[in-house]
């Protein structure tokens, strides 16, 4: 597999991605979220989505330049139609605005409906956080195809609806929370198809419901299950809730319609710190909090105990000075795609 620095991987994504319709200003956006999740670990939602980004350009499913549109608003709700743009560039504007009324107001929230994957959840909740504020995300795909089977259940009824929380701390990496309610992100298992891994026990079942490690069977009528394993009911609740807030309170509904282009509704709450607590004493507490629990004695098998975030911003030091490693399906894909527009010897294929 390659090693390639974030600063490459970069400008690939912009040259794709402007070759693909995009404006300078939507592609450089697109591309610092999607390297961003590269470089902290997450290569589920980097670089190996852009070939799939640029399959929706191609059949209108992403609108590049589409309107960012206020439909609904009060000085702290504010609904939004995204008209089908860049989910990262439609989200990235949602957190801003939601974070100016957090200004005002104290406390924010909005909903954003019609745009495309938003990529890495964690990446809108930390505008929030550098900001003095804490901030919590969800989202789900309203009625398009689902991936996740509900407790006891065979088949898919559920997106893996991820949910985010960011809080502003003193600590030298962000305190952040991101995970989706399902065993594993979808983009999980399309990285290990991509490099020919089986996935660990517990992430899926098969179309007859089987359990299974073949990453495959997640594209042959198979499923994800939700998290908790033995308790996989506190996974479908917590699914369930975010897709009430995601899906339902945003107006994009539930179920699922075969047809359905793919779309990322997205439910965001901001809170001023300053409204309950002095700042600067909120930070240094959360950094002591911090410290505590990774100060706690270490069980049998483990050397460290982590804060929420800490693995990803240590992973992100380690990539950005050694680069990453990209599989080469996923390379070739995108070497391919840059042949066909005529720049691959410009961007280094």
């Amino acid at each position: 597999m390659p090693n390639v620095t974030a600063e490459r991987l970069t400008e690939i994504e912009i040259g794709l991605l402007v070759a693909a319709g995009a404006s300078a200003e939507e592609a450089a956006t697109v591309a610092r979220y999607n390297v961003g999740a590269n470089l902290v670990g997450h290569d589920s939602h980097g670089i190996i989505l852009i070939p799939q980004y640029i399959d929706r350009i191609k059949a209108g499913h992403i609108v590049p330049g589409a309107p960012w549109e206020i439909k609904q608003e009060t000085p702290t709700t504010t609904v939004i139609d995204g008209n089908w743009g860049f989910g990262y560039v439609v989200n990235d504007r949602a957190m801003r605005y939601t974070i100016e009324k957090a200004k005002k107001q104290n406390v924010a929230a909005a909903t954003v409906l019609r745009q495309s994957h938003v990529g890495r959840l964690a990446s809108y909740p930390l505008l929030a956080s550098a900001e003095g504020m804490i901030a919590m995300t969800t989202a789900d795909s309203g009625r398009s195809p689902k991936a996740v089977a509900p407790y006891g259940g065979a088949k898919a009824r559920l997106g893996t609806n991820p949910i985010s929380f960011a809080i502003p701390s003193n600590l030298e990496g962000p305190f952040v929370f991101d995970m989706a309610t399902s065993a594993a992100a979808a983009g999980k298992i399309n990285v290990a198809t991509a490099r020919g891994e089986q996935v660990p026990a517990g992430w899926l079942i098969d179309a007859e419901g089987k359990p299974s490690t073949d990453p495959k069977v997640l594209r042959a009528g198979g499923a994800l299950l939700p998290l908790g394993g033995t308790e996989g009911y506190k996974g479908t609740g917590l699914a369930a809730i975010v897709e009430i807030l995601s899906g339902l309170l945003t107006g994009l509904g539930f179920g699922i319609d075969p047809q359905g282009r793919h779309n990322d509704g997205c439910f965001m709450a901001v809170f001023n710190v300053a409204a309950f607590r002095d700042l600067a004493t909120f930070k240094k507490e959360v950094t002591d909090f911090a410290h505590y629990l990774k100060d706690t004695p270490k069980a049998q098998g483990f050397t460290e105990v982590f804060y929420p975030g800490e693995v990803e911003f240590r992973k992100e030091q380690d990539r950005r000075k050694n680069g990453v490693l990209i599989e080469d399906a996923t390379w070739k894909r995108l070497g391919d795609l840059a042949a066909s527009y005529g720049i691959a010897e410009k961007l280094g294929f």
